[in-house]
């Protein structure tokens, strides 16, 4: 049997974007949470390095850049292992659509050639590792509802119990928007922290300071937003990162496949996925 690894699609329930930083970063503060929706990274049995496949595969190339081999190099550098191996990404998830999918992917390769060569790291020593290939990588190791601030790299886990199994629905019009021009629209005023509590009632409580600069760059995503917000049932409704993905909690799994099936109806081009938080 192969090994296969998820790497679930994340979600920022609140983002808060504090103040620019010297180093040119912003100082986040956000709430990671994890759909059991994602990718799939697994050992292939021959071929090259990587080979990408999955609705989505074709946007992107297995090339030096990409976040699988990335991890992978990091991984074999930072263990002393000199073996190869050949991986399979399949990519069911948008590109740059504000899901860590990336990220996700990248944390995935780090859980399964842990496994594979045997090293049994520790998840902090992974989630240590990963934060060295991006921001979000950190927290993608876990997959775990976690408080993040700094870049997104500094965790803290949450009570995320009143979150598990939680009927989700992520929509993408397939309209992409660039991270660096959503956060150049911010207004660069900082409307305060994250309260404390569980999950979801400090999502509830929280925002996502970068959906009003990303309704400006791409106005499809207010249109996506008041579209998930009519549908019956839902708890939460956001957009997540830096977008274009927009998401909505729901009480019920019966009333998320509902808004799933009206909203592919009403807009058959657009990325729909029923899921649930882990």
């Amino acid at each position: 049997m192969i090994d296969a690894e998820p790497a679930r699609a994340k979600l920022n329930l609140a983002l808060h974007v504090r103040h620019r930083r010297a180093d040119g970063y912003h100082e986040l503060e956000t709430i990671f949470a994890f759909a059991e929706a994602g990718d799939v990274v697994s050992i292939a049995p021959f071929g090259p390095a990587l080979i990408i496949d999955g609705p989505f595969g074709g946007s992107i190339l297995p090339d030096a850049g990409n976040l699988v081999l990335r991890a992978a190099s990091a991984l074999r550098s930072a263990s002393g292992i000199t073996s190869n191996v050949a991986l399979r990404l399949t990519k069911s998830l948008p590109v740059a659509a504000g899901l860590g999918g990336g990220s996700a992917d990248a944390a995935a390769t780090l859980r399964l050639l842990n496994r594979e060569w045997q090293l049994n790291w520790p998840m902090d020593r992974l989630a240590a590792l990963g934060a060295t290939l991006g921001a979000d990588v950190a927290a993608c190791v876990w997959s775990s509802t976690q408080h993040g601030t700094g870049k997104g790299e500094q965790l803290r886990p949450l009570a995320g119990s009143d979150l598990a199994g939680m009927p989700t629905l992520l929509v993408n019009s397939g309209v992409g928007v660039a991270t660096g021009t959503v956060f150049g629209a911010w207004d660069g005023v900082d409307h305060g922290p994250l309260p404390d509590g569980e999950a979801l009632a400090v999502a509830l409580a929280g925002r996502n300071d970068l959906e009003s600069p990303a309704r400006i760059v791409q106005p499809v995503i207010g249109e996506l937003l008041s579209l998930l917000a009519a549908q019956a049932g839902t708890g939460l409704v956001r957009m997540s990162g830096s977008g274009a993905t927009c998401f909505a909690l729901f009480t019920d799994q019966r009333a998320c496949d509902q808004a799933a099936m009206i909203i592919s109806a009403v807009k058959p081009d657009w990325w729909v996925m029923s899921t649930r938080l882990v």
